[in-house]
């Protein structure tokens, strides 16, 4: 984690908290689809009218730089960008209209429930091929909508939505952490354990 120390230590106590559920692995399910995207400004984050993610905008962002991953590095849609904002914080919801393949859309939505607005542009999103990613309180019409969606229902998740955001930024900048490079040395561990180590021969110990 790159950002300031409170982050990372929140984050890192988060992940031990977490350790035993399948909420830190749900986190980065999401953050290898993010790094799934294609090109540089084809990930397309979206939240609600009143809750723009820009806390997570800005946490992707800095993951795309300190990681080397460009299409990390989010493009903020707004729902009413004024038009006097710099480039990168005046581009609306029209920019779904151009998805393509290799695109993906995160969208993060507070609210019980997104607005039909929304959702219509989201299919229309899907339709064209773009990705779609949800981050929810259980939403299901954004859920069937979305190839994966976490829904974080309140009083149940032992997780925030702002917390889940949190892991899911700090594990998009670290591919190194993927689960099936895990689940190999798990598994080498293992056999290690039931027919004992390779033994090196004569060649492998010369080199």
């Amino acid at each position: 984690m790159h950002h300031g120390g409170v982050d990372a230590r929140h984050v890192a106590a988060l992940r031990d908290i977490l350790a035993a559920t399948p909420w830190v692995d749900r986190a980065e399910d999401l953050a290898r689809a993010l790094r799934l995207t294609r090109d540089p400004g084809g990930l397309l984050l979206v939240g609600t009218p009143d809750d723009e993610p820009w806390h997570l905008a800005a946490h992707l962002d800095d993951e795309s730089r300190y990681a080397g991953l460009p299409q990390l590095a989010p493009s903020l849609l707004r729902w009413n960008p004024p038009p006097d904002a710099p480039a990168h914080l005046r581009i609306g919801l029209d920019r779904l209209a151009e998805t393509r393949r290799g695109e993906t859309l995160f969208v993060v939505n507070s609210a019980p429930e997104a607005p039909v607005s929304l959702l219509e542009r989201v299919d229309d999103a899907r339709r064209s091929g773009a990705t779609i990613l949800a981050l929810d309180h259980g939403d299901p019409e954004l859920a069937h909508l979305a190839h994966d969606a976490v829904s974080l229902v309140p009083g149940s998740a032992p997780v925030t939505l702002e917390g889940m955001q949190h892991l899911v930024s700090n594990a998009a900048g670290r591919p190194e952490t993927r689960r099936d490079g895990g689940l190999r040395a798990r598994l080498s561990r293992f056999l290690d354990v039931v027919s004992g180590p390779r033994v090196l021969d004569h060649q492998d110990s010369a080199l």
